[in-house]
């Protein structure tokens, strides 16, 4: 396949990401035309606008789209880093294990919330979620990444084979606290499991954007040193390269941005899978291009699959991380036939 030029495709992206956004905000029960989105958005039109399709605009729909964006760019550019950084194209967050560390976390803050005192108020569990997140995805990193080490190497298949037993484990752990679990809290914990972006608001947007823009930046000013990776660690190390920092502060990286897009929006998967693939099928492996590109195109996919996940079952709404399973499943299907076939040829 002949590989775009980077400008025409960072264009196509941007053009891309206005479209999804502008049907972010005109899509679902209410449809809303274009004068009435920018009149609530601020502009002086004279467009008739009511209070409630202003509401729905600035306290439902712009929240759940910026989430979105800054969720689905998190997510791509976790997986192309993992993927860099482990030199094999099925590393992704989920699968080693780093979402459901986080999930296991994160759930056991809403099963337990309501019996601990610390956490009984909304306020308290705002700001203790993301960080029962960050270390649940933390201690499944910590202990993928030692089971996959070996004499100094991580080994891909002993990292996958990790992330299946710790997501298995993190499953039933989650089994487990739903047992316990009231009826409105198991509500809660199952809609969020499947991930979702419904519960959006400027709160859990103020907590969570600075972290995920700050991760997803840092991930790209390592794109070289990620570059450099490809050609082998000891050749990395030879042109200047600290391996060991690198693997230590990439992976840390990755799990903060994964925990705090668990923390408030469930677990959404695949989007840090298929994002980077496609932008390598398109653009080429080089690490200075493929991370912002995947962040863009990630928080694209995730806008899109958002509007989706709210117009397929109209009024009720998809869970969206079932939407993206549903799409990223066959995907990584053919990923792994195609490297089997590759293999075969070798």
């Amino acid at each position: 396949m002949k590989r775009l030029s980077t400008f025409p495709l960072l264009l196509a992206l941007g053009l891309g990401l206005l479209v999804a956004a502008w049907l972010a905000l005109s899509s679902g029960p209410l449809p809303l035309s274009a004068p009435k989105i920018l009149a609530a958005l601020g502009l002086p039109l004279d467009a008739g606008l009511q209070d409630y399709e202003a509401a729905t605009v600035l306290q439902l729909r712009l929240p759940r789209l910026v989430l979105a964006l800054l969720v689905g760019s998190a997510l791509a550019c976790a997986g192309a880093t993992m993927q860099g950084l482990f030199r094999n194209p099925l590393a992704e967050p989920g699968l080693a294990g780093i979402s459901g560390g986080a999930a296991l976390g994160a759930v056991g803050v809403i099963v337990l919330g309501a019996s601990l005192p610390v956490l009984a108020t909304e306020r308290a569990n705002l700001a203790v979620l993301p960080l029962a997140a960050f270390l649940g995805g933390s201690l499944a990193a910590l202990l993928v990444a030692g089971l996959a080490r070996v004499d100094g190497h991580t080994r891909i298949g002993t990292l996958l084979l990790g992330g299946l037993a710790v997501n298995a484990v993190t499953g039933a752990g989650i089994g487990f606290l739903a047992q316990l679990a009231d009826d409105l809290a198991l509500r809660t914990a199952m809609f969020w499991m499947f991930g979702s972006l419904g519960k959006a608001g400027w709160s859990e947007i103020a907590i969570a954007a600075p972290l995920l823009i700050g991760s997803v930046t840092l991930m790209i000013r390592d794109a070289r040193a990620l570059d450099a990776l490809l050609l082998g660690e000891a050749e990395a190390g030879h042109l200047g390269v600290d391996v060991e920092a690198l693997k230590r502060r990439l992976l840390l990286l990755v799990v903060l941005s994964v925990s705090v897009a668990v923390a408030v929006s469930g677990i959404i998967g695949f989007i840090g899978l298929v994002t980077p693939h496609l932008i390598r099928i398109w653009a080429g492996p080089g690490h200075r291009f493929l991370l912002p590109a995947s962040a863009l195109l990630g928080a694209l996919l995730l806008t899109l699959a958002d509007v989706l996940a709210r117009v397929l079952l109209a009024p009720a709404e998809l869970a969206i991380g079932v939407l993206t399973t549903l799409i990223g499943g066959p995907f990584f299907l053919v990923l792994l036939l195609g490297l089997r076939r590759r293999a075969e040829l070798l």
